[in-house]
């Protein structure tokens, strides 16, 4: 009789731990996928926005060299990225985006150098037989390979600046060299601002006071026609290193 009192209990138990569940048990775990979003691709939300591609990850056209006709041999595109080949200098190498010029706008890309390197990322570029190169009139977003650059970097070259305008706080945000870096340029002439990874690195207000001291601080006194112009061209540097650009966007504010 004790057997068959064991054996009735055991097969309750088993009916049990088979059966239903209570509803709190019963709940699974909610899953979150993370959406990802293939390179130089938008998506709806960013087209309803007023964003455009600058480069579509296969097709360079619309890129050609600054004060050229043809997208120069000194570049190419590889795995879905504009790449600069390194065979530029202090002038020449550098390209722009040509069908048209931006005043206000946002725009956002991702890059990578190689050890060593410095690049940048110009705006409000004028061509002209006169100039010899974007910076002569258009102000830089500066890239560079901040933890190995061979020369010791005034906070004024350093990575996230407006170059030689102001200096930027980079701290917690930087890369090596080789690995993708998310950058944003923010301009309008309320304010302006650059950001790295993230990280806001600089804001200013255009044309105002302390912008105009930086203008006139000396560094620019061989350009005089830098940063006069408020708008004009996208340019990419190529100052002598190989550097990657892919998911190159822009929105006109």
């Amino acid at each position: 009789m004790k057997n068959t009192k064991l054996a009735w209990v055991a097969l309750i138990a088993l009916a049990w731990s088979c059966g239903p569940k209570p509803a709190e048990e019963a709940t699974e775990t909610e899953v979150v996928e993370e959406v990802v979003v293939p390179d130089n691709t938008l998506t709806e939300e960013e087209r309803s926005e007023g964003w455009m591609l600058l480069f579509d990850g296969v097709d360079p056209s619309g890129w050609r060299a600054f004060n050229g006709d043809t997208f120069p041999d000194g570049w190419t595109v590889e795995d879905g990225a504009l790449k600069a080949l390194g065979k530029g200098g202090d002038i020449g190498g550098d390209i722009v985006f040509g069908p048209m010029e931006f005043e206000e706008f946002e725009l956002v890309w991702e890059w990578k150098i190689s050890p060593g390197g410095n690049s940048g990322v110009l705006y409000h570029v004028v061509e002209d037989p006169k100039y010899h190169a974007p910076y002569e009139t258009g102000p830089e977003y500066q890239v560079i390979d901040q933890l190995g650059f061979p020369d010791p970097l005034e906070k004024w070259q350093s990575i996230g600046a407006d170059y030689a305008m102001t200096e930027p706080d980079y701290e917690g945000a930087v890369k090596p060299a080789g690995e993708w870096n998310t950058s944003r340029i923010i301009f309008s002439e309320e304010g302006a601002s650059y950001w790295l990874n993230g990280k806001k690195t600089v804001e200013f207000i255009p044309y105002s006071e302390e912008w105009t001291a930086a203008r006139n601080s000396g560094k620019w006194n061989d350009f005089p026609d830098y940063a006069i112009s408020k708008t004009g061209l996208i340019s990419l540097q190529d100052h002598g290193a190989v550097t990657w650009f892919k998911n190159l966007k822009i929105r006109k504010l």
